[in-house]
């Protein structure tokens, strides 16, 4: 059987996690998301905990601090060296099995692979709070700046490190609205697609 890469972005919120790991299972291949985070802390020499901060959210200042972030005598910041690991750690993966990887710009690190799958999950505002709120167990305002604050974290490290904006569909082979599909149907479109 020739290996099926699935890669899956996702707004806060929108159940890309919850789908991803359905589809893993479903299709009995490996599922990746944050136990990735001690295979790049072992490449890059970083905590997990500050691999599982930065790695796939730029610093909470936004784009501009994200740039000129401090840097070492190659010029790379921290957060570059994060990345580079991210995508070696990803590269390999891809290299040695059937997987679904959730975030970390997985879909533009494999852009280039062939049988690979990017799926990007969005949803409707009002599903995304609920379910937030029920997840986390906080008000609807909370949810709403939890999901503001994240989402944002996301798009900058996306339009940082790949220069494409996040969620934009000619950046993914699906788009799929969670909120009107539903969690079974977005899974069953992602499945039939990897057949």
């Amino acid at each position: 059987m020739a290996k099926r890469i699935i890669t899956i972005s996702r707004e806060f919120g929108s159940g890309g996690r919850f789908i991803g790991e359905e589809v893993a299972k479903q299709l009995g291949i490996k599922y990746y998301d944050k136990d990735i985070i001690a295979q790049i802390a072992e490449q890059s020499g970083f905590s997990a905990e500050y691999i599982e901060e930065k790695a796939e959210l730029s610093p909470k200042k936004g784009l501009l601090a994200y740039a000129f972030a401090g840097r070492d005598i190659t010029g790379k910041s921290v957060e570059d060296m994060v990345y580079e690991a991210q995508r070696k750690v990803i590269l390999e993966i891809a290299e040695k099995e059937s997987c679904v990887i959730i975030g970390r710009n997985a879909d533009f690190i494999l852009k280039d692979k062939d049988n690979v799958l990017n799926v990007f999950i969005h949803g409707d505002m009002p599903e995304k709070v609920a379910r937030i709120c029920k997840l986390y167990n906080v008000t609807e305002e909370e949810a709403e700046k939890m999901m503001a604050d994240i989402d944002k974290r996301r798009m900058t490290n996306y339009r940082f490190y790949t220069d494409q904006k996040w969620g934009m569909a000619k950046n993914y082979t699906l788009s799929l609205n969670s909120s009107e599909l539903g969690y079974d149907l977005c899974e069953k479109i992602i499945m039939d697609c990897k057949k």
